[in-house]
């Protein structure tokens, strides 16, 4: 797997640095709007300090560069483990029974012991910054495909793989919201962190939360923690 998460993050930051290269940015036009609705349900891990740390170093150092995009607070920063519901306008949490998804994911879960996650290095989209995330053995391709096995099985509402079946582990840490004032020098700065070692996270706890778009910790509601193993 990680020869083709390499291959697959690559494939992404290379498709991005071209476009950036020739001043071609997406930009995000609901990143500041306070009537946005769209929220979902998604399981999720947090970074460890000491990883979470090196990352705010580099998102300080991009700030000062460019203060007006958006850096993902350390509050927000997370890897998804499995959006179950992906966010869409009009969902809200008394549309579900929550006792029946914690069910769903405790099933999913057993037997399934704390995994590590190695972050090492950045990737691109055309409209954000990703942390590349290499999760050590197989724990996480697993635990996704009880998930899917399990949650299609239950009849409950869901949404995994609607959008794209989910092979990675990355982190969004940063999301451009308008132009760049120093693009070629913002590329730049990046690229000495593209195979940057942050650190080795250890999952040994999963949240299931309600959340919005961006992972906003005031829109955010956490139904389950769940301890690995």
């Amino acid at each position: 797997m990680s020869k083709a998460l390499e291959a697959h993050y690559g494939a992404m930051w290379q498709r991005s640095f071209e476009l950036f290269s020739s001043g071609i940015f997406e930009f995000d036009p609901l990143i500041e709007d306070k009537q946005d609705q769209r929220f979902g349900i998604t399981l999720l891990a947090r970074l460890q300090p000491e990883v979470d740390a090196k990352v705010q170093q580099v998102l300080d150092k991009l700030r000062q560069l460019e203060p007006e995009q958006y850096y993902q607070p350390a509050s927000d920063r997370h890897q998804t483990l499995l959006s179950i519901i992906s966010c869409y306008k009009g969902f809200a949490l008394d549309q579900v029974a929550v006792d029946d998804y914690v069910a769903v994911v405790q099933e999913s879960l057993r037997e399934v012991g704390p995994f590590a996650v190695e972050v090492r290095g950045i990737t691109a989209s055309s409209s954000c910054i990703l942390l590349q995330g290499f999760p050590q053995g197989d724990s996480l391709g697993q635990l996704r495909n009880r998930l899917r096995d399990n949650f299609r099985a239950s009849g409950l509402q869901q949404t995994i793989d609607k959008r794209y079946a989910i092979i990675t582990a990355h982190s969004t840490v940063v999301r451009f919201k308008e132009p760049l004032r120093e693009p070629e020098r913002f590329l730049a700065t990046l690229q000495p962190y593209r195979n940057f070692l942050f650190g080795t996270t250890t999952v040994t706890e999963a949240e299931l939360v309600f959340n919005d778009w961006y992972q906003r910790q005031e829109h955010v509601k956490v139904l389950h923690r769940f301890q690995l193993g």
